[in-house]
């Protein structure tokens, strides 16, 4: 009951409080009026000239001069009422401030990563430095015996064995490629070739299904009877040209090709001018391609295959990727 009637009496005494308030605020907005209307009274009763309208405000100075301010009552809720508005607005402007820096805030942030990771990157690379000074004085200390001619030939002969063992290494992909070409992507090169499915889509075929041929929708066709080895081999000639013995001035007769054998001829050369001509062109990529006679299906699978690239203007030159280059780069 007493916290009750505690709270009750300081409900009143506040509700008190602010009618006392809005009495006081509403006498001197009266006051005020008053005194307004005066001025306009005044104004209307005196000559509309430049002393009169000067004598006017300084009649007004006078009276706010001499005035006494105006302070609310002891006991007045104003006060509280205007630290709460001042409050509530400053909130406001704070809140707005946050969110216009936030944008700003996360540019930092992201800038403060990418500085952390390149001076993790520096460090790295400081420590990697400071430890090939080391391994190089090392080197020089426990050389100092030798003479110059000994170190330049260990050099020369170092590099010798690697090259070496780097023309080992070509041979066994040459000789790779090629048992890789002659076992599995000539046929279905020359599948391709014949209107078949393009490389990677038809596994299991062999070399003398293709001489059956493929129907319109690309579909292996079945052997009916005896097959016609001439048009079948003119068609051979016309689409992978005669072979290297044929022609007028060859005495020699050769074994006719199957399509497979010619398709995996034609990419064994055409690999090979591709990787002559890159060595040849010494950096330079211009002078990297080969020029085409005309479309055939290794072409188009080294394309797939993202091994060789098209000229960026002629859609009958292409060359290989430079791998090597792009890491060096």
């Amino acid at each position: 009951m007493d916290d009750r009637s505690r709270n009750s009496s300081e409900a009143q005494a506040h509700a008190t409080n602010i009618d006392h308030t809005l009495k006081e605020l509403q006498r001197k907005v009266r006051e005020y009026e008053a005194q307004l209307n005066e001025l306009r009274s005044a104004e209307l009763e005196t000559p509309s000239t430049a002393a009169g309208q000067a004598q006017l405000l300084k009649a007004a100075f006078d009276d706010v001069t001499n005035s006494e301010p105006f302070l609310p009552f002891p006991g007045s809720v104003l006060p509280a009422l205007l630290a709460l508005r001042k409050t509530h607005q400053t909130i406001q402007e704070s809140k707005a401030f946050l969110a216009s820096q936030t944008e700003s805030t996360e540019r930092e942030q992201r800038q403060l990563k990418q500085d952390e990771a390149a001076l993790k990157d520096h460090q790295l690379l400081n420590e990697a430095l400071k430890q090939r000074i080391e391994s190089l004085r090392n080197e020089v200390e426990s050389g100092t015996n030798t003479q110059p001619e000994d170190e330049a030939r260990k050099r020369i002969e170092e590099l010798r064995r690697k090259k070496q063992g780097y023309n080992k290494e070509t041979s066994k992909l040459m000789k790779a490629l090629n048992r890789f070409i002659d076992d599995h992507l000539a046929v279905m090169l020359a599948a391709e070739a014949l209107g078949g499915p393009v490389v990677g889509d038809l596994i299991d075929i062999d070399a003398q299904d293709l001489a059956a041929g493929f129907n319109a929708q690309g579909k292996l066709k079945k052997p009916k009877g005896e097959i016609n080895k001439d048009k079948s081999q003119r068609r051979i000639d016309e689409i992978w040209g005669p072979s290297d013995g044929d022609g007028a001035g060859s005495g020699k007769k050769t074994k006719p090709r199957d399509a497979a054998s010619a398709a995996g001829t034609e990419m064994r050369q055409l690999t090979e001018e591709l990787l002559n001509r890159l060595v040849e062109a010494k950096g330079s990529s211009s002078d990297a391609y080969v020029k085409l006679p005309h479309e055939t299906a290794a072409a188009r699978f080294l394309i797939r295959s993202k091994v060789a690239q098209f000229h960026p203007r002629d859609a009958t030159k292409i060359r290989l990727v430079d791998f090597g280059r792009e890491l060096d780069d």
